[in-house]
């Protein structure tokens, strides 16, 4: 009877394991559901305000309320690569001309959070200071392209050529979950500011 009742508590020690195991498996996997989920949640509302400055800005390439001040609309780009951009236009609608310059700073910039490759998206309006678009932004990418549709390799000597510019810009968490980031991404293909079709 004494082997019978140690093979009896053995077994239900291990049958005890295997269900501690599993219920702290079932127990992990939701916790992660619910901080991806979160974390979904927290990049669509991040893209979604960059994505909203980011057009209502770059449609207004050229744009003054005194179209006198900027006459010649192809001339509204004044510095363009891959990661940075400055344009003119009126961002108060006064009628004065401002100078509007978009990029990306350094990973290095953000070394109080766990992500690797978050950054800040800056936007400056003439001297001011940088304003921290967002966090957690890990690409912004612009590709221009001149009037026939091809594409102006960078560094874009005639600045003029500009027509269309795609933007693509993806933000991540910026802490992880079992080192895993979750991400969402946006482009815009070919988006037209009104005024650099005025040529």
């Amino acid at each position: 009877m004494g082997t019978n009742v140690i093979l009896d508590i053995m077994g239900s020690m291990i049958i005890g394991g295997i269900l501690m195991i599993t219920l702290f498996r079932v127990s992990d996997r939701a916790t992660e559901r619910t901080y991806n989920n979160s974390g979904d949640l927290t990049n669509q509302q991040n893209i979604a305000a960059v994505v909203r400055t980011l057009e209502y800005d770059f449609r207004k390439i050229g744009y003054c309320a005194d179209w006198t001040q900027i006459p010649n609309p192809s001339k509204s780009i004044i510095f363009a690569k891959s990661d940075g951009i400055k344009f003119l236009t009126d961002v108060d609608r006064d009628g004065k001309v401002d100078t509007m310059y978009y990029y990306i700073g350094p990973a290095s910039e953000l070394i109080y959070t766990a992500n690797p490759r978050d950054r800040f998206l800056y936007r400056v309006v003439n001297n001011e200071k940088p304003f921290k678009v967002n966090l957690g932004v890990t690409q912004f990418d612009l590709v221009y392209f001149n009037v026939d549709k091809e594409i102006i390799p960078v560094p874009i000597s005639v600045l003029g050529e500009i027509y269309t510019i795609q933007i693509s810009v993806a933000v991540e968490d910026i802490e992880a979950y079992d080192q895993k980031y979750s991400q969402v991404f946006w482009r815009q293909i070919r988006l037209v500011a009104k005024n650099l079709k005025n040529r």
